[in-house]
């Protein structure tokens, strides 16, 4: 297949690239790098069957010949990110959303829209199943990312219905892995940057919050499965082993630094206090579950860290 990707070169939108062209599709990767980094797809600029074009998708464009899909992956993802960028990333969710669409749509491809678990928010369902509405404060500091993605499902949905569209929606769950930013304020690498550098490890309120942690190729495969897939309705993308945050910390912490402290700080406003996705779906539809453990994701992680915070081995 000819397919588009926005977001080519997050982290996630990176990974999707190298699994589509290990599955010999061609690429055209759109980003305008406002969280993208160039050096998360250096190693495809002679890749003869990836293309990268500058683009902001909140802004019109088309792209040359035919294509049979389109995926897009681009936003704002990591809390400090999206913070920093509350408009765009509103925009990316909303007029990105519906300028992706259009291609897909006039182009006749099938379209895979990279949602996320924050649809949930705070959520009274647990674990989380995508039947589950969710529990979104619509005005509070995170509604810009909540409530971005909540509307793409939206607008996605409303492209199916009304023009036939071929749609897939992911709910993805806390993933991680090698070319996430140091600086992007999730906990795997502020955790992992702390450690490496002697400093205390930081966690939010009392750590008895919980999280569960997919590395990225697991993602990756659970991602390409729906894209190839005939589910119209939100598929949840995550790994199922739940853990509390403090629980993460002491692990992270004995495995490279077993003297470190912990820092306890003020929880964040509409921080969830449990996130654990329910795969029934995804494993019945897509016959996908997680394979990397925690312990294999986390060393294969914590070697692309060492090389970016310049530590020894």
């Amino acid at each position: 297949m000819r397919i588009v990707i926005s977001g080519a070169a997050g982290f996630v939108g990176s990974h999707m690239c190298d699994r589509l062209l290990t599955e010999g599709h061609t690429i055209i990767g759109l980003d305008n790098f406002l969280t993208g980094n160039r050096t998360n797809i250096g190693h495809l600029a002679r890749e003869r069957r990836f293309e990268l074009i500058n683009q902001d998708v909140t802004e019109t464009f088309s792209v040359d010949g035919g294509f049979d899909a389109v995926i897009h992956m681009a936003s704002p993802a990591s809390p400090r990110d999206y913070l920093e960028h509350p408009i765009e990333t509103l925009e990316v969710g909303s007029v990105g959303t519906r300028n992706m669409l259009e291609i897909a749509l006039e182009h006749g491809a099938r379209f895979l829209l990279t949602s996320t678990s924050e649809c949930y928010g705070d959520p009274h369902v647990h674990p989380q199943v995508e039947t589950y509405w969710g529990n979104v404060n619509p005005v509070g500091p995170r509604s810009c990312y909540d409530e971005s993605k909540r509307f793409a499902e939206a607008i996605t949905m409303a492209y199916h219905r009304k023009y036939g569209v071929a749609t897939r929606i992911a709910r993805i769950f806390n993933t991680y892995g090698p070319r996430m930013k140091l600086d992007d304020g999730r906990v795997v690498p502020a955790f992992l940057d702390q450690v490496l550098r002697g400093e205390p490890l930081t966690v939010f309120g009392d750590g008895s919050q919980t999280r569960s942690f997919c590395y990225v190729s697991d993602l990756v495969d659970g991602l390409y499965r729906l894209l190839l897939s005939d589910e119209i309705y939100p598929v949840n993308l995550g790994n199922p082993n739940e853990m509390t945050i403090l629980q993460f910390a002491e692990a992270i912490r004995d495995r490279l630094n077993p003297g470190a402290p912990i820092a306890f700080q003020p929880l964040p406003e509409d921080d969830p206090k449990q996130r654990q996705p329910d795969i029934t779906k995804a494993r019945t539809l897509l016959n996908w579950e997680p394979k990397v453990g925690l312990d294999e994701g986390i060393a294969k992680t914590i070697e692309y860290f060492r090389d970016l915070v310049a530590v020894p081995a």
